[in-house]
């Protein structure tokens, strides 16, 4: 027996005294069994959708019908939440993700065996907490096993999602795949072909939030899924680096994203290491010396990677920040780096962006070898950055004495003409901090309107 939430056993008071039973299923009971704590209750009843509004009701509960096409509503009671969904079978699947005919089920055996794995396919009977395990599904969670519930390509041809489900699990979780499991995966990708890349991209998500993103990665690429989704990360496979990286160009990518997460990066930061040198393959070139290079990268990366993401349907913020922090990795620092170099550094990174870079760079330099050591270099730049930022912070034009309504009362018409002189300004200041003051700026911008006048 699992210990009950009281809360789940009030419910379950309330349906029984109606003669109704409850049951607590899905990853919920998964993460129960594995000794985790649990946030969101997702229950199976035998009563209609139509009981299930009036018995809460009656309790003094609220309901939502969030999903009543399929059986589902959104209950409300004493301050928690729970999806409850009538017993159910599902048959059809023409779009490869969402059932066409969905029945309402007698038991809520009937209603496990439509579920994907072994380890999603556990009821909690409540109130009393008695497991209900018809496939198995608690022994596989103790071996760390990851096995369709029946046949697997049935299972994966239902739902194109499941696939990814199952990789994104096994990195979660740190389970293994079943064997036909895994093998079936490869034959549903005309299916998982099918899913919409808003689903895609949440599974990614859920891999890259997860503690080794890797793992799911080289399942991805083993079963066909890589190339199906991320098929530019696939075609760094084999990308050899030899005299600068150990790894080719994926095991160097998939090291740096795990790096990231070890670390507890950002979502966008675990993103931009995982997809930092995706150009590579298309920049590699031979050298006289039969020697690979690959120069301008960086910018072949930034173009690729803002089109995967907009493929994925990410957000704008999360593709200008992502691109951006891959544009900018390949940074070569010295000591010779004069102040007004490191100033336009700051300027073109953003200085809002100067920690996640170092970050990323942290990352690319780990996947080199798999070296912990911090680059010496970083940390050079990294001083010397914040000597400069104690310095002066005019890295923008925003950031300037003066503004393009100042230009404007000299005499400039508004257009292109402001903004041309507004970032002359600026490369001056970044030459020299000492320049932003606002009486010093309107002297050299009337030299340029005077400049700008001869030439005309």
């Amino acid at each position: 027996m699992i210990k009950v939430h009281s809360i789940l056993k009030e419910i379950a008071a309330i349906f029984n005294s109606h003669g109704k039973e409850v049951y607590l299923v899905g990853g919920a009971v998964r993460d129960m069994l594995r000794g985790e704590n649990i946030h969101d209750w997702d229950i199976a009843t035998g009563a209609l959708p139509d009981e299930v509004t009036a018995i809460v009701k009656s309790a003094g509960g609220k309901v939502v019908p969030t999903g009543i096409k399929h059986g589902t509503v959104t209950v409300f009671y004493k301050k928690h939440s729970a999806e409850i969904t009538t017993f159910r079978t599902e048959a059809g699947y023409s779009d490869g993700r969402r059932p066409d005919n969905v029945k309402y089920a007698a038991t809520i055996e009937e209603d496990l065996s439509r579920r994907d794995f072994t380890m999603n396919a556990i009821a909690l009977r409540l109130p009393e907490g008695e497991i209900i395990d018809p496939f198995g599904g608690e022994k596989d969670i103790k071996a760390g096993i990851i096995r369709c519930v029946g046949n697997a390509a049935e299972r994966f041809g239902e739902d194109g999602l499941r696939p990814m489900r199952a990789v994104r699990f096994a990195s979660q979780l740190n389970f293994e795949l079943e064997k036909d499991t895994e093998d079936a995966i490869s034959g549903a990708l005309p299916v998982s072909a099918m899913v919409s890349w808003e689903r895609v991209r949440d599974e990614i998500d859920k891999i890259l939030a997860s503690p080794l993103p890797s793992r799911a990665f080289l399942l991805m690429e083993k079963t066909g899924l890589l190339s199906l989704f991320l098929g530019e990360l696939a075609s760094c496979r084999g990308i050899e680096q030899k005299g600068y990286h150990r790894f080719d160009v994926l095991d160097h990518s998939l090291m740096a994203c795990d790096y990231a997460a070890r670390l507890g990066y950002s979502h966008e930061l675990r993103l931009a290491s995982l997809l930092h040198d995706v150009g590579k393959p298309q920049a590699r070139k031979l050298d006289k010396n039969g020697v690979y290079t690959f120069y301008r990268h960086e910018e072949i990366s930034n173009n690729m990677c803002r089109k995967m993401l907009k493929r994925l349907r990410c957000s704008n913020d999360v593709i200008d920040s992502v691109s951006h922090l891959v544009k900018e990795h390949m940074f070569h620092y010295t000591e010779d780096w004069s102040d007004s170099a490191v100033r336009r550094f700051i300027a073109r990174v953003g200085e809002e962006n100067l920690e996640d870079l170092y970050r990323l760079r942290r990352a690319d330099a780990y996947a080199l070898s798999g070296d912990e050591t911090k680059p010496h270099s970083l940390l050079l730049l990294a001083n010397r950055v914040e000597k400069i930022l104690a310095q002066s912070r005019a890295f923008s034009v925003k950031d300037l004495a003066v503004s393009g309504n100042d230009l404007i009362a000299l005499g400039i018409q508004p257009g292109k003409t402001v903004g041309i002189i507004l970032r002359e300004l600026l490369e001056t200041v970044l030459d020299d901090p000492a320049q932003n003051t606002r009486e010093k700026l309107l002297e050299i911008a009337k030299k340029m309107i005077e400049q700008l006048s001869v030439s005309k």
